[in-house]
């Protein structure tokens, strides 16, 4: 991450209201990790930001997948996993989009998206529910929400936007990328090595949980590993270091995992069978 140099007096603002945030309530703790955070989204606004932004990223990403089938089998995964998660409440919906860029990230509100790209990557059942429940760690953990409130108070400090208070819907959805503010062109933000380490082990947590084999975890991340960053990687961007959290995981789960539910042949026949029958995919658009 690039470091802004900023002035004496920047720097007292931001401190000033990172303590004015804290005095209103803006810290809490956060049930999934245990921990403090700042999140200035409440969960009706995080609702609603992600209800507002959703739409934009399926259109730049190709749509939905043309295939009900993926797309059943993929929301029921993701369904299950998100009923046993801290936020079960959230009204989850997990959503294929049709892109050949390998990518998997979460909007405010329980919104996961998985590319056809990724899904092509993946081998069994178990890898596609580490993709999901990595996603939904970093929805039950509020990273989004943490991150977004960062670049609004950083904004206010630096005298871009006003006080984080009186942002409207406008500035939180640039904030991520969506909206008219942003000329058509969709980021997300980026999550720190912290934040990627929790959301692997909510990650793992889930699968466990729904007796999935949690090594399907590790072999996700030895994929990203393998794709080193290219063009083709969105992802990457987004979370980074696979490589090393790839040996922090398997370090964490042991030589001896305890197994569980991997179902490679039915991800075989239900997706990647349904896959080759398929149109290319409609993003990236060839120009």
């Amino acid at each position: 991450m690039n470091q802004t140099r900023w002035s004496s007096p920047r720097r007292h603002l931001f401190g000033l209201l990172l303590v004015v945030v804290a005095t209103m309530g803006g810290c809490t703790t956060n049930p999934a990790t245990g921990q403090k955070q700042l999140n200035l989204l409440s969960e009706s606004h995080e609702i609603d930001l992600g209800r507002k932004a959703g739409p934009d990223f399926v259109k730049q990403l190709g749509g939905e997948i043309r295939s009900p089938q993926i797309r059943q089998y993929v929301s029921g995964i993701g369904r299950r996993l998100a009923a046993s998660s801290e936020r079960p409440h959230l009204p989850w919906s997990f959503t294929v989009v049709d892109s050949k860029v390998l990518n998997a990230f979460a909007l405010p509100g329980g919104r996961v998206f998985i590319s056809r790209g990724l899904l092509e990557k993946l081998e069994d059942e178990a890898m596609l529910a580490g993709v999901l429940g990595h996603e939904i760690g970093h929805t039950t953990a509020q990273h989004i929400g943490q991150q977004m409130s960062r670049q609004i108070l950083i904004q206010s400090a630096v005298g871009a936007v006003g006080t984080a208070a009186s942002q409207g819907d406008s500035e939180w959805l640039a904030v991520l990328g969506a909206g008219a503010n942003v000329g058509g062109g969709l980021y997300l933000l980026k999550f720190g090595r912290d934040q990627e380490h929790q959301a692997d082990d909510l990650g793992v947590r889930y699968l466990k949980k729904n007796g999935y084999d949690p090594t399907g975890m590790v072999r996700v991340l030895a994929v990203l590993e393998a794709e080193g960053g290219g063009r083709g990687s969105s992802i990457l961007s987004t979370h980074p270091d696979p490589a090393e959290r790839h040996d922090r995981t398997a370090a964490r789960l042991g030589a001896s995992p305890e197994g569980g539910i991997v179902n490679r042949e039915v991800f075989q026949r239900t997706v990647l069978d349904e896959l080759a029958t398929l149109p290319p995919p409609k993003h990236p658009k060839k120009k």
